[in-house]
């Protein structure tokens, strides 16, 4: 069964009908006149006359919900990267082209308005985009549930690119309101800190009292399904000090005081990721966890207790999904909320908790695993540490009991690292607490369960499984494309929004000129798109017919941009070397955030932009190579990169990265992967087949196997002379002739420091794989035949695939039906 799709009346009506709801907005929500009214005033009032479309919907889902006593899923997640809400409603319910009539009569170009909205400054990455696709996806399959995570009021930060570096700036979303959220001043939440803890008892209740306590303050928005009436909800919290100011301090004067406890309070939902390399950056990472963990955890059992009495049916009716560890913390507080607030036995609490819980990780490697120290847990959550301890020591004695003795096998079970500093282990806490643990790739699912979580793994065999990420086709091609989303709706229909399998159908189109010809000319149109974007805000000219070679992403030592920056020095060389030669046209395209504190990436984003400086500046080299970092990377700028990429660069370390979804992104716009054998890459490749992907490099086994050999990265450096020349010339200062040492760190990680991803083992296969890309696109009908089946076979790769296992294998939920719309 799935939710029931709408029907509109005639569209001249829909635009007479709009164009009031415009006017009377801007007239009476925004206040201005039509004739004094700014771009921005039209697009705040055009979203709210949108908005009041989606209400109705949006409540009757919720009605029905309630009628039908479904069991409701509850997605937290640090990140929610949604990007822009305009366009993507509209075309969501397919009101694009009548709200394109309408605002025409009032001169306003809809595209432009689009584009003046702020991207939400909610997330950074790939799991914060991962996070917004499966909302998508479940108000379209009408699953019913909610995202709950914080309402971030500068995000992580804006980069700027000054001299080459990244400067991080507050992002501003915020500065002229978000017209599509409700705040809910009537949904507050004390969420509590510190303290001590009076009574208790193992296994059983506690008072937590003497805490400095903070209000969490719902604000939401609505996630409409494409093609349904089916929506579902965000909810964000947002940090609000219990008491406004102290008057009494104002009125003597002491205006600092008055206002200092109210504004500590409030920065807990100040900023995305605070700069964890202090101790004060970490305490306050840790009460952001907490605080939106502590509020969602108390509006689910308030909304479950509205139409329920006491917890039998809990795990019946809620699904609470931890994206990531950083929602951990929820688990702790299920079980206070029920053991300490409503008295429920610990047993049965426990019981209904491990049946409640499910747990998506997205990272192998040991040192991204989030642990807490135990001082600090003790400090700012005593309470929910001593449930931790309790778990622990329940949990270690019926391994016990089960296994016999075995000193070795609890330590590395424990919750609890006591190794040098007590740690809280939350990952081991999320596999503990949950039904069931996915992976977001099979290469990553296999690899969990035999390296970070192989003990657990062979205890609850039953409970680990895979789900493969996918992305939405709405965001990442229909809205994203328009170019090439038009021509497929022309060749195949438009079903392939709802039903990406159907793109199986361009396979045989590869071989029809006709097509081929207008799928060139769709990329063409994206490539010139975003070559005016880059020569408006950076200045520089770019040509459309050179490869657009592109690596978007976090940065980060494993995902190896830097790699990527010794194929641009080694092309530079050989360009230099032989001026004359038949050298294919590059430009190659970087963008991506640095975590402030990470040193060696913000070393590497600097490289780049002391490369590209050097080589755009070099008039040997001409258009045969350009080289662009566009900075302040997002959803929408996003939007703009993958569908005009020829070369998508997947090209982490194996066994490092979890899946990735701009490798999706990119193969479904028409770009060809070069890549390693790491995350959904594998699947990619058995998707589209062995010759239309490039692949290179040492597998997961052969990494395993050179680091147990003992890696000597030098032996690489001495042993390939077109390796060696280009890292002498980063050594040297060839592109910091200003400072001929800054990149001498850089140099130390790759030769003497170890290597630790790789980057040389890697580096002669990716430059011999890099060439056979040349050889390819040097004849454009066999690249868009190998670009037209990356296309063809990227239905597998659909967020609502993705989500439908998780609601059907993990959820365990079915859709709100729903009437039509009248």
């Amino acid at each position: 069964m799935t939710p029931a799709t709408f029907e509109y009346d005639h569209p001249d009506r829909d635009v007479a009908a709009f164009k009031r709801s415009v006017a009377t907005k801007l007239m009476y929500a925004v206040g201005k006149d039509p004739f004094a009214a700014s771009q921005d005033d039209w697009l705040h009032a055009t979203a709210l006359a949108v908005r009041d479309l989606l209400v109705e919907r949006w409540m009757a889902t919720t009605r029905a919900s309630y009628a039908q006593d479904v069991k409701r899923v509850y997605y937290l997640s640090m990140e929610f990267l949604i990007g822009r809400t305009f366009t993507n409603a509209l075309l969501a319910v397919d009101l694009y082209d009548t709200v394109k009539a309408a605002l025409a009569d009032f001169d306003i170009d809809v595209a432009a308005l689009g584009e003046r909205e702020p991207d939400a400054a909610l997330g950074n990455g790939g799991l914060g985009r991962l996070a917004a696709c499966f909302l998508d996806s479940m108000a379209t399959l009408g699953v019913p549930g909610m995202g709950y995570g914080i309402r971030y009021e500068y995000g992580m930060f804006r980069q700027r690119i000054i001299d080459g570096q990244q400067v991080e700036t507050p992002d501003y979303w915020l500065t002229r309101g978000n017209p599509w959220e409700f705040q809910r001043p009537e949904v507050k939440y004390r969420v509590r800190f510190g303290g001590h803890v009076e009574g208790r008892q193992a296994y059983g209740a506690a008072k937590w009292v003497g805490t400095h306590d903070v209000l969490a303050m719902a604000y939401d928005t609505i996630i409409p399904g494409y093609g349904t009436q089916a929506t579902n909800t965000l909810r964000l919290w947002s940090a609000r000090a219990t008491e406004e100011i102290d008057l009494s301090a104002f009125n003597r004067g002491n205006y600092f005081e008055a206002v200092e406890s109210k504004n500590h309070s409030e920065n807990v939902s100040r900023v995305l990721y605070p700069d964890d390399s202090t101790l004060s950056g970490k305490e306050l990472r840790l009460h952001q966890e907490y605080f939106f963990c502590s509020a969602s955890v108390q509006d689910l059992v308030r909304r479950y207790l509205r139409t329920h009495e006491g917890f039998g049916q809990l795990h019946e009716k809620v699904s609470i999904h931890l994206n990531d560890t950083h929602p951990v913390l929820a688990v702790p507080e299920l079980m206070r909320v029920l053991v300490d607030e409503y008295d429920v036995n610990w047993d049965e609490a426990w019981a209904q908790t491990q049946k409640v819980f499910s747990y998506t990780n997205h990272t192998l490697m040991h040192e991204a695993l989030e642990t807490w120290p135990v001082e600090m847990l003790g400090r700012v959550l005593p309470r929910h540490l001593q449930i931790i301890f309790d778990i622990n020591a329940r949990f270690l004695g019926e391994v016990a009991a089960q296994v016999g003795p075995d000193t070795d096998l609890m330590r590395r079970l424990s919750l609890v690292d006591e190794s040098g500093e007590r740690r809280v282990r939350m990952a081991y806490l999320a596999v503990l607490a949950s039904h069931s643990v996915n992976g977001v790739s099979a290469l990553h699912s296999e690899l969990m369960t035999q390296s970070i979580f192989a003990d657990f793994a062979r205890l609850f065999p039953e409970r680990f499984n895979n789900k493969t990420n996918g992305v939405t086709p709405r965001r990442w091609l229909g809205q994203a494309n328009p170019p090439l989303a038009a021509l497929l709706d022309k060749r195949i229909g438009r079903g392939w929004r709802r039903d990406l399998a159907q793109l199986e159908a361009l396979k045989p189109m590869a071989d029809q000129p006709t097509f081929v010809r207008a799928f060139r000319h769709a990329k063409r149109e994206n490539k010139l798109r975003l070559a005016n974007w880059i020569e408006q805000h950076m200045g520089l000219v770019v040509d459309t017919d050179a490869m657009f070679d592109v690596q978007v992403k976090r940065i980060h030592e494993y995902k190896r941009q830097l790699l990527n920056v010794l194929h641009v020095i080694t092309r530079y060389h050989r360009i230099l070397d032989d001026p004359h030669g038949h050298h294919v046209p590059r430009v190659v395209v970087f963008a991506g955030k640095a975590a402030s504190a990470y040193v060696t990436a913000k070393q590497v984003i600097r490289l780049i932009n002391d490369v590209a400086a050097v080589i755009n500046a070099d008039e040997r080299v001409g258009k045969l190579l350009k080289v662009v970092f566009l900075p302040n990377y997002s959803v929408s700028l996003a939007e703009i990169i993958m569908p005009a990429a020829d070369l998508s660069e997947q090209i982490s370390t194996a066994g490092t990265e979890a899946s990735g979804t701009g490798n999706m992104k990119f193969a479904l716009n028409g770009a060809l992967t070069i890549g390693t054998l790491d995350g959904a890459n594998v699947e990619m490749k058995d998707a589209v087949g062995d010759d239309n992907i490039f692949i290179f490099g040492n597998t997961t086994p052969q990494v395993a196997e050179i680091r147990a050999k003992g890696y000597q990265p030098r032996s690489f450096y001495e042993g390939d002379a077109e390796l060696r020349r280009v890292l002498d010339a980063i050594q040297s200062g060839a592109f910091s002739p200003g400072e001929p040492g800054r990149y001498q760190s850089l140099f130390d990680t790759l030769v003497n420091w170890g290597d630790h991803y790789l980057l040389l083992a890697d580096y002669a296969a990716y430059v011999a794989k890099q060439a056979e890309v040349d050889a390819l696109y040097r004849d454009p009908e066999a690249w868009t035949r190998k670009a037209i089946l990356n296309v063809a076979g990227m239905g597998v790769f659909s967020s609502d695939r993705t989500i439908a296992e998780y609601a059907h294998e993990i959820w365990r939920t079915r859709p709100v039906m729903l009437g039509k719309a009248g």
